[in-house]
């Protein structure tokens, strides 16, 4: 096992950009936080998050092997770069090592407890989707959408433990807006779900009312979009610039879905419309702040 391996497995590009929504919760609720602890409160944020969701790649491949040998034979695992009991090993490191940062960062500023009960549940979801909730469908739908959101509120509690109104619109913006997507990625790979056994809405109920579920989600991921614009953000004119963005983008997304007998490449281009939006819903969280 080389150090290459590890990183490689960790994928820290993915962590980076989740750690944004931690960056996007702090910075959203700075004032009245000098330079230096906002600084410091970035970088163990950070870090935490990194390390927690670098976790959950891990011992998701840890249980994916078997898949990953027919799909993704290049991933450390399957290659034999990494061994299953090395996977274990850098799993339970990253994820304490996740826990006790976060433990030193209460400590620190003394912000309470919890950050850390966060930190704890974000590394114990994302064992539990590896181990089971990949497999459950909807509710694993739901886990996806929670780890990666929570990372606002994660971050808008090192600064203040009472979370401003808006970090919540926030949350349910990118939770509803993911948990939509995670639906129609099941729509579009119904068939290759049905061969390893997963449970998706897709599959248990149809396409057609899955793809009316997500429907509603993106609707209820418009409509929270659009609340923070009516509460105490920091920069509302810049928000409301950057919002349009990802409105439309996702807005674009639920007519697509309003269509009647979507093909799979129809369920394809929604997914990826939606992934853009949520991308913009997180720029414009970031202009927010300025």
């Amino acid at each position: 096992m080389k150090v290459k391996d590890i990183i490689e497995i960790l994928r820290p590009l993915n962590d980076l950009m989740g750690s944004l929504t931690v960056i996007i919760g702090i910075l959203n609720t700075r004032i009245g936080i000098n330079a230096n602890k906002l600084i410091l409160n970035i970088i163990l944020g950070i870090i935490t998050y990194f390390l927690i969701a670098g976790s959950g790649n891990v011992i998701n491949d840890y249980y994916d092997i078997e898949i990953d040998k027919i799909n993704r034979p290049e991933r450390p695992i399957p290659r034999g770069s990494i061994t299953l009991n090395q996977a274990k090993i850098i799993w339970m490191i990253t994820a304490l090592t996740g826990i006790a940062i976060a433990i030193l960062h209460s400590f620190l500023f003394n912000i309470g407890y919890l950050n850390i009960i966060i930190a704890i549940i974000m590394a114990f979801i994302g064992w539990l989707y590896a181990a089971w909730g990949k497999k459950s469908g909807f509710i694993g739908n739901i886990i996806v959408s929670v780890s990666f959101s929570i990372g606002l509120v994660y971050g808008a509690i090192l600064n203040n433990s009472k979370v401003p109104f808006f970090i919540y619109f926030f949350f349910l913006t990118s939770f509803f807006l993911l948990l939509s997507r995670e639906i129609i990625k099941g729509c579009e790979d119904i068939e290759g779900d049905k061969k390893e056994g997963v449970k998706t809405l897709a599959i248990k109920i149809g396409i057609k009312y899955s793809t009316k579920i997500a429907l509603v989600f993106g609707i209820f991921a418009i409509i929270f979009f659009i609340l923070p614009y009516f509460t105490n953000i920091q920069n509302r004119i810049l928000f409301l610039f950057s919002m349009v963005f990802g409105l439309a983008a996702v807005s674009y997304a639920v007519i697509i879905m309003i269509k009647r007998n979507l093909e799979r490449k129809d369920f394809k281009n929604v997914s990826l419309i939606l992934k853009i939006g949520a991308y913009l819903g997180l720029i414009a969280f970031l202009f927010a702040s300025f």
